[in-house]
């Protein structure tokens, strides 16, 4: 009886996963990516509106670093930014796939705006911005948790969960500010105008001073969690594999609630700096996105806290000059948002380079 052999072709190109690259060699990627978006950019520039490129490269850098108080937005909301981001990294980095930061922020900014609305007029700023703190962190720490608990005990899909909080969250805000405003108009305006009861105060005249300084603390705190205590080491263990995690002794369960009370309070306390420290009032567009533009940076950053500092700002300043270009030179604001994107689609494009390499096939193996 005679044996048919079967020879499989193998494909010219394989994929293999790098484990070796030096991160001056990764960041030389990254840069070669960010300078292709630009030429990439130039030519959808020219083809569209028919500007000079370098022109508008300028009015993008104008639009963070234009004026002092560019500068100082542009740090406010890479601050609101980063703070997010460090609340889902711990998640994240756990493999709990959290997408409910959104939700969390407007919990916590809703909590904040009740306490400024029903008691603005009968306590002392001071302490009506404890009160405000701490409500706001208890909302992010319910609405973080309850996926988690759902998650440790019933094992249901935490991306579901979380993003459906999304919507409930949403939904909150818009009931209150419906009961909070009279007139049907849908729009809450600033609260406690008059007195500034609720508002964080400025430092050396700068409104978003302390807004700065509390997610810098933030971020050298999570820094330490993360590298160098033993709850840091067990959301490692526990992203690495559950099963060696319980093998080792690790309460998994624990490990999950705990950390997304953590991820939950932090997005709560972010809500509370927007409400507070930057808008004095609340709206279903409070966080504005960055619940989900924070899982980008994450990612991008590697978990580290202090490169989601330049994460952040970089994200932030893309923003920021797609808005001016739009505003500058009359251009429809779809233009700014495609060339945006297309900087961010190389960054993340350059990850697979920087994690993948592309083999050929050997020309002894095309022989056979």
């Amino acid at each position: 009886m005679k044996t048919v052999e079967k020879h499989i072709k193998e494909p010219l190109f394989h994929i293999t996963r790098r484990t070796d690259m030096a991160p001056l060699k990764a960041w030389g990627i990254r840069f070669l990516a960010i300078v292709a978006a630009l030429i990439v950019s130039s030519l959808i520039i020219v083809t569209i509106t028919k500007y000079n490129p370098i022109e508008v490269y300028v009015k993008m850098i104008e639009g963070s670093f234009g004026s002092e108080r560019k500068f100082f937005i542009l740090l406010q909301n890479t601050a609101m930014l980063l703070c997010i981001s460090l609340a889902v990294t711990p998640a994240f980095k756990m493999k709990f796939w959290n997408l409910g930061a959104e939700g969390q922020v407007l919990v916590g900014g809703l909590a904040s705006a009740a306490c400024m609305f029903y008691a603005g007029d009968s306590l002392p700023s001071g302490v009506l911005i404890v009160i405000m703190l701490i409500t706001s962190v208890l909302s992010g720490i319910i609405w973080g948790v309850l996926p988690a608990v759902f998650k440790a005990i019933w094992r249901t899909n935490e991306s579901l969960f979380t993003l459906m909080m999304n919507y409930v969250a949403i939904q909150l805000v818009a009931f209150f500010i419906m009961l909070w405003v009279p007139n049907g108009s849908s729009v809450m305006g600033v609260i406690n105008q008059r007195t500034g009861a609720g508002w964080l105060p400025e430092i050396f005249g700068q409104k978003y001073a302390v807004n700065l300084i509390i997610v810098a603390a933030i971020t050298v705190a999570m820094f330490i969690y993360l590298h160098f205590s033993k709850q840091g080491y067990e959301i490692s263990v526990v992203g690495e594999s559950e099963n060696t995690a319980r093998y080792v002794g690790i309460n998994v369960k624990k490990v999950i609630i705990r950390t997304m009370v953590i991820s939950g309070a932090i997005c709560g306390l972010a809500g509370f700096l927007l409400v507070s420290g930057t808008n004095h009032t609340v709206s279903k567009e409070l966080a504005g996105g960055m619940g989900f533009t924070a899982i980008m940076v994450s990612w991008l950053a590697k978990f580290e806290p202090v490169m989601m500092i330049f994460t952040s700002m970089f994200i932030v300043f893309l923003q920021r000059g797609a808005g001016e270009i739009a505003m500058a030179l009359r251009l429809n604001e779809s233009v700014s948002d495609i060339l945006t994107g297309v900087i961010i689609f190389f960054i993340i494009g350059s990850e697979f380079f920087i994690n993948y390499k592309i083999n050929k096939r050997s020309k002894a193996k095309e022989a056979k």
